[in-house]
Parts: structure tokens; sequence; C-alpha cells
């Protein structure tokens, strides 16, 4: 279980430092994320150039690395990072996205596994399945595969890695081959928001920077994911307001009053 003191401490530990949490993501997820990890109190930098990648990973408090958005320049900036992040001891999360839809995108992911060994990797149940079973296809960058199916692959993944592992899904899913944690808050309306995955693992590396419990700051990020969204969606009309209402809960977001909200089973 989560417990509610260390949750609200380090809510407030993220405000109270701001951590820069350098992102290496897609297209699609910069200004989410960006504006999600200023919402809740860090600092982003959204920087991909391989020339600057060690400069920029020395001032960090973590690096997310999101296989988004790929090319060959890119995946140069993501492994030189990586491996100045990993060097350095600054945590290091991957986001799979889009593994086991084609095998360079999976390539790419255990690439990044094997080279920068990162802290925290988090992904939907069909990226995390694919990373473990290659044969595992996932529909673009949606899941095909329940949290609760990708458990197994996640703890393997955990024990093979050395990395938690934190599976999104209706229930989120956050273990390190032993210790197992779930989290049921949120709702539906956030899987039709763009880049709310890429947006948690941005909010995973925010969370990783403040605590070096890597499973504990994994969990409490995931939890201030859930509970802002459930609080914004009883609200919001449709996604577009979703988008708008998330980050507001998230700017104003009450760790005492959200750690009420825990939801876990």
């Amino acid at each position: 279980m989560i417990n509610r003191e260390r949750f609200i401490a380090d809510v407030e530990a993220v405000r109270r430092r701001s951590p820069l949490v350098h992102n290496i993501t897609n297209y699609v997820a910069m200004n989410n994320s960006a504006n999600a990890l200023l919402a809740i109190g860090a600092s982003p930098v959204m920087a991909h150039w391989t020339d600057e990648m060690a400069d920029m990973t020395a001032i960090a408090g973590a690096l997310v690395i999101n296989i988004g958005t790929l090319d060959t320049q890119w995946i140069e900036g993501m492994l030189a990072a990586g491996k100045a992040a990993s060097l350095r001891g600054t945590p290091v999360v991957l986001d799979p996205v889009g593994a086991g839809a084609t095998p360079q995108r999976t390539a790419t992911a255990l690439r990044i596994i094997e080279e920068c060994k990162p802290t925290i990797i988090r992904g939907n149940g069909s990226e995390i399945m694919a990373l473990v079973d290659a044969s595992v296809k996932s529909k673009g960058v949606d899941s095909s595969a329940s949290s609760h199916d990708a458990l197994g692959a996640a703890k393997s993944l955990a024990q093979s890695s050395g990395a938690v592992v934190v599976i999104s899904g209706p229930t989120d899913y956050i273990t390190d081959g032993q210790r197992v944690e779930t989290i049921t808050n949120g709702n539906p309306i956030m899987t039709s928001v763009t880049a709310m995955g890429c947006t948690a693992s941005s909010m995973v590396g925010a969370f990783a920077a403040v605590n070096a419990d890597a499973f504990e700051a994994s969990c409490h990020a995931m939890a201030v994911m859930g509970i802002a969204g459930q609080r914004a969606a009883a609200y919001s009309k449709g996604n577009g307001s979703m988008q708008v209402n998330f980050l507001d809960e998230l700017y104003n977001f009450s760790p005492t009053e959200a750690a009420q909200m825990l939801s876990q089973e």
C-alpha cells in the first residue's frame, strides 16, 4: 500500500525542488508533457540533439526517453543521453512507445535497455509484453492487451533488466520483479486524450528525480496521474476539455486531499 505521508512528501518535494526533467520525446507529446510537468511544479526541457546530450544530462534530475518519434539521429541522441545519465547515476525512464508494432521499434527499445540500463520502464500492456516476447504485436501505439495480462511479462522484464516496470491501464501495475503495487484511480476518457501515456512517463521522471526509491517514485507519479485524471473527468464534457482540465488539476493538486483518494486493489 502507498504510504500517504510519503506520497504527500514527494509531491511537495517536486514543487519545492522543481527538478529539471530532460525529455527526449515525440512531437505529439512534447507540449502535453511539458505543460504537465510545469503544472505539477517540475521544470521540463525537450532536447534531442546528440551533440548536447552529455551537457544536458549533467544538469538534469532525470532523463525520460520516449521512442515515439524515431529516426537514426534521434536514436543516437537517446543512446548518448541514456549512457551519460546511467554513468552519472541519474534516473532514466524509458517509454517504449509502439514496441511490438514494428521490429525496428522493439529492437530500439531493447537496445536502449541493454546499453542505457533504465531505472524505470513505463508502457502499456502490449509494449511491455513485446519487450519480453518479440512475437507479441501491438496495435500501433495502442495496447491490444490489458495491463493485467502483461503483469507476468512485467515481472520478468523487471528481473532481467533491473528496472522498475510500470504498466498503464484501467489498473496501473508497478513491479520491481517481486513487489507489485496497483493503482485504480483514473477515468476511461483519459485514453482519448493524446499523449496521456507519454505524460505519465514524464511524471514518473519528475518523481524519480526527487525520490531515489524508483518503485515508490513510480507509484506516487502514477497515483498523481490517476487522481488528477479522475478529478478532471468529473466535470469534462469530452476529450478536449479533459485535456485542459487535467492540467488545471495538476496545477491545483492538493497532495493532502489526493492522499484521501488513493485507490488500490
